[in-house]
This record gives C-alpha cells, structure tokens and sequence, in this order.
C-alpha cells in the first residue's frame, strides 16, 4: 500500500474545539488534533488531507472531491450527523469508502444524537474515543484500503 491519501472532514463547530464543551470534546483544538492524526497516518505511508467547514455544501463539495482526489474519507459531520440526506447522497455518490466518526460516545448522550441518517452509506462508524476515534478510523481505512 504505497501512499494513500485520505481526507479527513470535520463539520459545524468542530473548529470550536478546545473551547466548545472541553469536558465532551477534549481540550485540544481541530489543528492540534489534526496534525496529531498526520503524523500518525504519515507513518503507515497514508498522506491526510484536512477540511473543515460550518456549511452542509461545502461538506458535500469536500465529498465530491474524494471521487477523484483521494483513496478514502474519515468524515465527522457534527450535527449533520443526525440529518442530512445531502451528506448521505454524497458519500453514497462517491463510491470511496468512508468511515463516520465522533469524538463523544453519541450513544450515550441525548436522544436525538442516536440516530445518524449517514451511518448507512458509510463502511462503519467509530464514536466515543475523542481524539482517538480518528486514529482507530486511519488503522481500519488502511486495512480496507489494502
């Protein structure tokens, strides 16, 4: 597996991260954890592309790209999560294996955070593991991608 390249999308208020909720999310920032996750795929000889946006088509736009520019996706969609059929429609579009992740054990919190209308389209979904989710989202896209 020579060189694959992922990119990794974080949706709406993902960029708050380190401000937003510390005792759920963690006290690191988006970037911190970002280069975390690089220099981490860096060694199993995966390049990680890094996006984020508040905007439900950018998202989908970001997705789109994954069709020709990259081998796969690890894709938080934040609160998109629970209802976007637009983001459901990309990823199944796209025809890349895309894993769903999330920082917070989404199971364990309100309701409607139990139900994601994009968890179909993806290979998996790994949630609960903060910053970790990511990490165990890099091993198994290499697995599938071998």
């Amino acid at each position: 597996m020579a060189n694959r390249k992922l990119l990794i999308i974080n949706g709406p208020n993902l960029n708050l991260l380190s401000v937003r909720e510390p005792g759920i999310y963690g006290n690191q920032s988006l970037e911190e954890i970002n280069n975390a996750i690089s220099v981490y795929a860096k060694g199993m000889d995966i390049n990680c592309s890094f996006f984020q946006s508040n905007c439900e088509g950018e998202i989908v736009s970001a997705l789109h790209s994954v069709r020709t520019d990259y081998d796969g996706c690890i894709l938080n969609a934040g609160a998109y999560t629970h209802y976007s059929y637009a983001i459901y429609d990309a990823i199944k579009a796209i025809e890349k294996p895309v894993i769903e992740v999330h920082l917070s054990n989404v199971n364990a919190r309100e309701e409607f955070r139990k139900t994601s209308v994009i968890a179909p389209a993806c290979v998996g979904s790994i949630s609960g593991f903060g910053k970790n989710s990511y990490f165990l989202a890099v091993n198994v896209m290499k697995e599938i991608l071998k």
